[in-house]
């Protein structure tokens, strides 16, 4: 898998755009770290959620994944 992007990984700028890319990993690091999920969980989330905007899936994730 190449990977096209340069990442650096004590960086923790937002990525461009408030949609979560599943197919880029750095993404997928970012916004699982800002929601404090791992990666698995918010590619479920993602999924079950039906929708790629950042503010939804926090919102389904603090509603499905919470005590």
């Amino acid at each position: 898998m190449l990977r096209h992007t340069y990442y650096d990984h004590n960086e923790t700028k937002m990525p461009e755009n408030k949609l979560i890319d599943l197919q880029e990993y750095y993404e997928v690091e970012y916004w699982s770290k800002k929601f404090g999920v791992t990666p698995e969980l918010l590619k479920r989330a993602v999924k079950e959620s039906d929708s790629a905007i950042a503010d939804e899936v926090e919102n389904y994730i603090k509603t499905k994944f919470t005590l």
